[in-house]
């Protein structure tokens, strides 16, 4: 049997209470009782059990995040993010990987309850009531990373996702399209669902442009979904001559539909993405993009969390909104006095 605390205790002839003060780094021990319990574990080859060093301490070093789909360029950008951030505070992370799953996130939330973990970053907003319930009553602190929850009480590291979609769109309008075709996310979505759809449709209503509910479509984020649409698109008559795409995974599907259609990006069709993710300077021509902050969104959301574990009153204060910015590639281009 594998050697416990007790042994130790044993072998160096203190008390168990000594020797978990040892583990833990505590000052208050004397120096010929540290070196004994030290001796004694290298002699029995002691490993000390991360749970019961939890318990002992109320603190697991562990926060669980719930992702809802990891093959998004985005998500798997921002939990690098996260990780990295958590990682230099001294903290694991539990990641849950969904798939939009929500039986499947009540089971993980039910494993970070079971684990204590010491905090939750969930990424998702599609919460039932179920869900809601359940995280009403955990005493566990929580933050949403990039998306805003209806009617929740919890903190939300977010952007102006409407502004965002508004300048998006702006930036084509600017460029001479008045046919701008919009490939949409997941309605049930505020953030980036409702939200970006909204930015689209009102600055074309303010630039006086005319809304073609042909040239509006829904997605699902992904890369096939906006090759597809992009598609569907363009088989109006006529046609639009840009594309908004509410993630950089659906602009880059766009595009591909776009190529194999015989068409050219951008002198074809302008195509402008939403995210600012790695997948952007990825692809050619190089993807035009509303940037969401990807690191210092993962970043601001593991210092705010730990604030919370800290107790911090003021860290639940209120939403925390970064700042957006377009960054310009070579997949738009001024369509001037060409459109009909």
């Amino acid at each position: 049997m594998a050697p416990k605390i007790k042994d130790v205790a044993k072998i160096a002839g203190v008390s168990v209470t000594t020797v978990s003060r040892v583990l833990n780094g505590e000052k208050y021990v004397k120096d010929d009782l540290k070196a004994r319990v030290k001796q004694a574990i290298a002699e029995l080859g002691y490993t000390p059990s991360h749970i019961a060093r939890s318990l002992v301490r109320k603190k697991t070093n562990l926060i669980g995040v719930i992702v809802p789909d990891l093959t998004s360029s985005f998500y798997s950008t921002i939990l690098s993010s996260i990780e990295e951030t958590a990682s230099l505070s001294g903290y694991n992370l539990l990641v849950c990987n969904i798939i939009e799953d929500i039986e499947k996130e009540y089971k993980y939330l039910n494993v970070f309850k079971e684990m204590r973990v010491d905090g939750i970053i969930i990424m998702h907003e599609k919460l039932n009531d179920e869900i809601r319930d359940f995280l009403n009553k955990l005493d566990i602190p929580i933050i949403f990373s990039s998306v805003k929850p209806m009617d929740q009480k919890f903190v939300s590291v977010i952007i102006d996702d409407y502004a965002a979609a508004y300048d998006a769109t702006n930036y084509l309008i600017q460029l001479g399209h008045t046919r701008i075709g919009f490939i949409g996310g997941d309605m049930r979505d505020v953030t980036s669902g409702q939200n970006r759809y909204i930015g689209y449709r009102d600055a074309l209503t303010q630039a006086n442009i005319n809304i073609v509910e042909a040239y509006i479509k829904f997605g699902d984020y992904k890369i096939q979904s906006g090759y597809q649409l992009a598609k569907e698109l363009l088989a109006n008559e006529p046609c639009p001559t840009a594309i908004f795409a509410v993630s950089d995974d659906m602009a880059v599907g766009a595009m591909n539909g776009i190529h194999d259609l015989g068409l050219n990006v951008p002198d074809d069709i302008s195509v402008i993405g939403f995210d600012g993710s790695q997948l952007t300077e990825l692809v050619r021509p190089q993807l035009s993009s509303m940037e969401q902050p990807i690191q210092d969104m993962g970043k601001v959301t593991v210092e705010s969390l730990l604030d919370m574990i800290a107790g911090d009153a003021q860290a639940e204060a209120g939403d925390l909104i970064l700042k957006h910015k377009l960054v310009e590639r070579k997949s738009c281009k001024s369509y001037g006095a060409k459109q009909e």
